[in-house]
């Protein structure tokens, strides 16, 4: 009797159902591979659909630093919380988007609470960004980008880091990602002020 109730279980069949859509889904972060916040939320939201409740609440909120929470309830039963905090000056990104950021955590940490996982309760969104903030070549490499004065430096600069960031696309997509994001922008500047073609 026990298995038939554990088996009708919405959240076992809904936790069951995201270990079978990980293949070929997840994110391989220096050999590990990580589930996305979109990916828990989706399929979550597939098979629980309107007995899911995602709540979010800021717990606080200033100039530097976001703290929010989230709770996951289905059918009106707590099932569990998650809390993120994000720093403003972490990233490009939450310079302007800290407190979607710090939700979307919020609720990938909630939604791994609840069995939403691949044995990683943290997101692959959440590890790139903390290896993203320990990672000083990243933030050395953008440092010297922006002090570009001509052609020849830029050109240099590319074979400088072109190995590193080879490494870093294959081993962290999303932080390859965020940094190409940032490449991108500094690289227009550049150009808009005519220091390259």
């Amino acid at each position: 009797m026990a298995n038939t109730m554990i088996g009708d279980d919405k959240l076992v069949r809904a936790i069951n159902e995201f270990k079978k859509s990980l293949a070929g889904q997840t994110i391989s972060i220096h050999g590990k591979d990580y589930a996305t916040v979109a990916l828990r939320i989706g399929v979550a939201r597939r098979v629980l659909g309107s007995s899911l409740n995602i709540t979010t609440e800021v717990i606080s909120i200033d100039k530097d630093t976001v703290v929010m929470k989230a709770v996951i309830e289905i059918d009106g039963r707590f099932i569990s919380t998650g809390y993120a905090e994000e720093k403003r000056t972490a990233s490009r990104i939450n310079q302007t988007s800290a407190v979607e950021n710090c939700e979307t955590s919020a609720v990938g940490r909630a939604l791994a609470f609840a069995g939403f996982t691949n044995d990683k309760l943290a997101s692959a969104e959440e590890v790139s960004a903390a290896i993203e903030q320990q990672d000083k070549k990243i933030q050395k490499a953008l440092s010297e980008l922006k002090t570009i004065s001509h052609a020849g430096s830029f050109n240099q600069w590319l074979t400088n880091y072109k190995t590193f960031l080879s490494t870093l696309k294959e081993n962290n997509p999303l932080t390859y990602q965020n940094f190409m994001s940032e490449y991108t922008a500094i690289k227009s500047n550049l150009k808009s002020k005519g220091v390259i073609q």
